[in-house]
């Protein structure tokens, strides 16, 4: 039965007037980034500690083993031949190469074994090691490799101060030291003014001492050939004297005065090894030949001489032996200073501990 047409447009007309429901606003969606765990503020500086220290424990072993390693083969191949001496010596070179290169390839994958197990297992490595060839380097047999490896580099340098080194050695061998131990006591009363002019100028005290020895024996006195005093002083340039009353606060310093004695002979030695060029050998025996005839300067530009080397066959002429007993005397000195007594000088590692104290002035500078 069909509806009333009234109904129908009520019906209508209700579901036209019925408002429509209103789309929801788009929200647009914001990508959240989801923030990274910061990283602990000391992680950056452990980090760099912990490689710091890894580098400098692994520096100091390569350097270290590398001049004990071309010493010693510079001694096993020393020599000029081709064949027996310096073939082997540039294939020990190359090897040396390889076993480098293949020993960083070794350590790059043990730190990665190492660094996954615990982070401070690397440096402690190579810290330990650094410290193992450490304790080597302390040892009396790295002296005789050092001294071969400064060879192999320092060249004609090198080979005059070696030179002249043995012959000190060989003469503090021959010293009285029941003499030698009295003019090292007489000394006692001097030190302190020697110890003074020789911080003024720069110079080893115990090569200041060491001349002393040599000119008076520590026992002050004016001489026939007109030396005065404690370092028989006799011509100085007048620059020198100016500069010593400066230091003094004189006009005029006396050499009978012990304390300016010192401060004249620190600056005349001061003098003649910068006029030298700080070749100790030289620098002595200009000191001891002073101004007469010209100076040594003078002597070497007569002969064509340039060095300790180019010098030795003219030295019939002259003072050969005077820089050796200076030298040896400021041994003697610097042993009773490092030891409190004079070391015997024998074969084996007593002659080594005193290479290893080394002659004042003469050591090779690091």
């Amino acid at each position: 039965m069909n509806k009333p047409a009234t109904s129908r447009k009520r019906a209508s007309v209700k579901l036209e007037t019925t408002e429509k429901p209103k789309p929801k606003p788009r929200t647009t969606r914001k990508t959240v980034k989801k923030a990274l765990p910061k990283a602990p503020a000391g992680s950056f500086k452990h980090r760099l500690l912990m490689i710091s220290l890894e580098a400098l424990g692994l520096a100091i072993t390569a350097v270290s083993a590398i001049m004990i390693l071309l010493g010693y083969s510079a001694s096993w191949f020393s020599g000029t031949r081709f064949f027996s001496s310096l073939l082997p010596f540039a294939i020990g070179v190359l090897g040396l190469i390889v076993a480098a290169a293949m020993l960083l390839i070794g350590w790059w994958k043990l730190r990665k074994w190492l660094h996954g197990r615990a982070a401070v297992l690397t440096p402690a490595l190579a810290i330990s090691f650094a410290l193992v060839i450490g304790w080597f380097v302390m040892q009396n047999h790295f002296t005789q490799a050092f001294g071969h490896f400064r060879m192999l580099v320092g060249g004609k340098q090198e080979a005059g101060r070696v030179t002249l080194a043995h012959q000190v050695y060989a003469a503090y061998r021959r010293y009285n030291s029941t003499q030698l131990l009295k003019m090292v006591n007489r000394a006692e009363a001097y030190n302190s003014a020697i110890a003074e002019a020789a911080k003024v100028f720069d110079i080893d005290p115990n090569l200041l001492q060491g001349i002393a020895a040599t000119e008076s024996s520590f026992l002050p006195r004016d001489s026939q050939d007109g030396g005065h005093g404690l370092f028989q002083i006799t011509l100085v340039p007048k620059a020198i004297m100016e500069q010593a009353g400066k230091r003094l606060a004189v006009s005029k310093p006396s050499l009978l005065n012990p304390r300016h004695n010192a401060f004249i002979a620190a600056a005349t030695v001061k003098y003649y090894l910068a006029e030298m060029h700080n070749d100790l050998f030289l620098g002595l025996l200009a000191y001891n030949i002073g101004p007469a005839n010209g100076g040594l300067r003078f002597i070497m530009q007569q002969y064509g001489a340039t060095d300790f080397v180019t010098i030795q066959p003219y030295l019939q002429q002259l003072p050969r032996d005077y820089p050796i007993r200076v030298l040896s005397h400021a041994l003697a000195f610097r042993l009773w200073q490092k030891e409190g007594k004079l070391l015997v000088y024998e074969e084996g590692d007593n002659a080594m501990r005193i290479q290893r104290i080394g002659i004042p002035g003469l050591q090779a500078k690091l």
